[in-house]
C-alpha cells in the first residue's frame, strides 16, 4: 500500500519578518532574492520568513509578545490551524536567524540554532503585526502568512553581519524604503512594504508602534475578500 504524498498547495501558517533599520539618513529594509529553482516565488526579492513549525510551539521567549500583537493573531482563525501567537512569533525569529543569521533576543539558554551559540533567548517583545496574507488558489505553495514588523535596534550584535544566514536568500541587504519598490518584488511584498512605510512615517524620531488595524487579504474560500484586523483596537 502506497502513501499518499501531502499536498503541498495545502495551506500553511507562515510568518515573515520586516526589519526597518532608522540609523542612517533614510529608512532601510532588509531584504534577500530567493533561488531562481525556489518552487515559491523564484527570483524575487523578499523579506526574511518561512513556514511555522510544529517544533515552534517548543521554543522558549525571552519575554510575552506585545499585548495588542498577541490579541490580534488570534482573530479570524483558520480552521485546521491550531497554532498559537507564540508558536507563529517565534517562527519569525527562529526564520530570521536562519535566513540572515541575525538574532533578537536576551540572554538565556536556548536550544534553537544561532541562538544557543549566542547564549540568548528569541524575544518577541518587538515585533508588531502588520499585515496578514492568504495565498490564491492555483499555486504551487500556498500560506497563511502573518508579517511582522520590528526596529533593527533590537538585532543584537553587528546588523551587517550576515555571515551565518543559510543560503536560501542570497544578496541579503539593507534597502532604502524608498528605493526598495524598484526590487524585483512579489506584489504582496510590495503591498506590505506600503504599510509599513506608513507605520515609519507615522512614528517618526518616536519607536515604532502597531497600526491602527491589520490589513488582511483573505483567499481561504471561494471568493476574495479584504477586512482589516482588530480596527476597533
Amino acid at each position: 500500500m502506497t502513501t499518499a504524498a501531502p499536498d503541498k498547495s495545502a495551506l500553511r501558517d507562515a510568518a515573515t519578518l520586516i526589519l526597518v533599520r532608522r540609523d542612517g539618513p533614510a529608512p532601510a529594509v532588509l531584504v534577500g532574492m530567493r533561488g531562481a529553482k525556489a518552487a515559491f516565488m523564484p527570483s524575487k526579492f523578499v523579506f526574511p520568513g518561512g513556514a511555522v513549525d510544529a517544533e515552534d510551539a517548543a521554543v522558549p521567549l525571552a519575554s510575552d509578545p506585545e499585548p495588542l500583537t498577541a490579541r490580534r493573531l488570534l482573530i479570524e482563525p483558520r480552521e485546521g490551524s491550531a497554532v498559537t501567537p507564540r508558536q507563529i512569533l517565534a517562527a519569525a525569529l527562529r526564520e530570521l536567524a536562519e535566513e540572515t543569521g541575525l538574532l533578537i533576543g536576551q540572554k538565556g539558554q536556548c536550544a534553537l540554532p544561532g541562538y544557543a551559540e549566542a547564549g540568548l533567548v528569541p524575544d518577541p517583545s518587538a515585533l508588531h503585526f502588520v499585515f496578514r496574507a492568504v495565498t490564491p488558489p492555483g499555486r504551487p505553495r500556498r500560506f497563511d502568512a502573518r508579517f511582522f514588523m520590528a526596529d533593527a535596534s533590537r538585532i543584537v550584535g553587528d546588523a551587517d553581519d550576515f555571515s551565518r544566514a543559510c543560503d536560501e536568500l542570497s544578496h541579503l541587504q539593507w534597502v532604502p524604503m524608498a528605493e526598495a519598490r524598484a526590487l524585483h518584488l512579489p506584489f504582496i511584498t510590495e503591498v506590505v512594504l506600503a504599510e509599513c512605510a506608513a507605520v515609519v512615517r507615522a512614528a517618526g524620531d518616536g519607536p515604532l508602534v502597531a497600526p491602527e488595524s491589520v490589513p488582511f487579504f483573505d483567499n481561504r474560500g471561494d471568493r476574495s475578500r479584504f477586512i482589516q484586523i482588530g480596527a476597533e483596537g
